[in-house]
């Protein structure tokens, strides 16, 4: 029986958790980076060193490659397009829904199977339990990979064969974390400007934070059936709220940009005649914005 083989081109914090999973789950490993100190960790772990890219396409039929952004992937892969013809290649590298379309189109005219991916949970948990990743593209290419990919832990789900879908869940993601992170920033900015300790506003703040998960759930379905109920609260109720917030900020003498920003979109929706509806009704309003 032939011992799975897989080519890891890139490794940073996440390609070096994406390697060392690799690894650890038994598939012959051969890496690739620019900065050779990171090779050697994996290698005495048994990974294989390649010299060059071409060496660390020619080891596998699957590579699977975890860059900084696109253009790293394409400054790295697009000269070795020749090698990786015949192949798979799983980007994992994060990166918007239009850059992986256009890189699937690009895999697509060099004769390269493509699957495009979205790491939805930190570097530790890979290899572990609690890994989340999402997968898009061609369903007969992920069939093919699925037993070497399900070695990186958790859970895989394939998403559609659309290779921008799971780019698109990351980008709805990553928009809620750190929309969140900020929140948290802001707030504990605010605390701490009016004499309040992180510690003191932690419990308060929990009963917060607490309401985001049913949240999500409700206004899903909301979105969904296209009813908005302003039963709880009132786009309304949520304009007079951030008036008074941006007020208090700029009291302190903090940039309110994010601020005027949320009470912008709100009063959009508030001129399109939607003040006496739920927050949700705010979906279709960010998403009717113009281009800027």
């Amino acid at each position: 029986m032939s011992v799975p083989t897989v080519a890891v081109v890139g490794l940073g914090p996440m390609g070096q958790a994406l390697a060392g999973a690799f690894i650890d789950g038994g598939v012959r490993t051969t890496v690739w980076n620019r900065t050779s100190a990171r090779v050697d960790a994996l290698v005495g772990r048994g990974a294989v060193r390649a010299e060059t890219v071409a060496d660390v396409v020619r080891s596998s039929d699957l590579v699977v490659v975890c860059l900084v952004d696109d253009e790293a992937v394409a400054a790295v892969l697009e000269p070795a397009a020749d090698v990786l013809r015949g192949r798979t290649l799983v980007n994992l590298t994060s990166t918007a829904p239009h850059q992986s379309r256009s890189r699937g189109e690009w895999a697509a005219r060099h004769g390269i199977d493509y699957l495009d991916g979205a790491i939805l949970t930190p570097t530790p948990t890979i290899g572990g339990p609690g890994a989340l990743i999402l997968y898009s593209g061609a369903e007969r290419v992920y069939q093919t990979h699925q037993a070497v990919l399900a070695t990186l832990g958790g859970r895989a789900v394939h998403v559609g064969e659309d290779v921008g879908r799971a780019a698109g869940y990351d980008a709805a993601v990553l928009s809620l974390f750190w929309l969140s992170v900020l929140g948290v920033v802001h707030g504990l900015a605010m605390a701490r400007a009016e004499g309040i300790s992180g510690a003191d506003l932690a419990p308060f703040a929990a009963n917060i934070t607490g309401l985001l998960p049913e949240m999500l759930d409700r206004f899903a379905g909301q979105v969904e059936a296209d009813d908005f109920p302003g039963g709880i609260s009132t786009i309304a109720s949520a304009s007079a709220g951030l008036a008074h917030l941006t007020e208090s900020a700029r009291t302190l003498g903090f940039d309110t940009a994010i601020f005027q920003a949320s009470q912008d979109l709100v009063q959009r929706a508030v001129d399109s005649g939607f003040g006496a509806d739920g927050l949700a009704r705010l979906v279709g309003v960010v998403a009717a914005l113009p281009a800027a």
